[in-house]
């Protein structure tokens, strides 16, 4: 089963202020010359396209997949594989700036595991209870605290 990321109007406003800000920062210089070549105005434009593309990239190809053995949590180019056997608990959580998260809602859940990366991972599926309904299938001894 696949389940897609949530995406709140924060969490939208948020990365929209990230690019105005790398947007701003890699075209700073222009605002200094009088005319511009065409070779510094392609390499800023390259310093901007590439780092917006892997954020974008990363923030809304957010997707969570069961497989047989292991919970795959995949946002752009980062993955983490939870395996079933080392969830302990879940908890809600509403905090998307601290800890390993591959999220883009502040209404998420928080999987913790035993050899997770900082020991949990917090995550934002669309429909919330039936993932958690699909997680205690899979790992009947976890503990839900919401």
């Amino acid at each position: 089963m696949v389940y897609h990321s949530k995406i709140d109007a924060f969490f939208i406003n948020f990365i929209m202020i990230v690019i105005l800000l790398l947007g701003l920062a890699s075209f700073w210089p222009l605002f200094f010359f009088t005319k511009t070549d065409w070779y510094p105005f392609l390499v800023l434009l390259c310093t901007f396209i590439i780092p917006t593309g892997i954020i974008l990239w990363s923030a809304f190809s957010i997707k969570y997949i069961f497989n047989q053995d292991f919970l795959l949590v995949q946002g752009g180019p980062f993955k983490s594989r939870i395996i079933y056997e080392e969830v302990t608990k879940v908890t809600s959580s509403n905090d998307i700036f601290s800890g390993y998260r591959i999220l883009s809602s502040r209404d998420a859940i928080e999987i913790y595991s035993k050899k997770a990366f900082w020991g949990s991972v917090t995550i934002s599926p669309v429909c919330k209870s039936e993932f958690i309904d699909e997680l205690k299938k899979r790992c009947p001894n976890m503990q839900i605290r919401e």
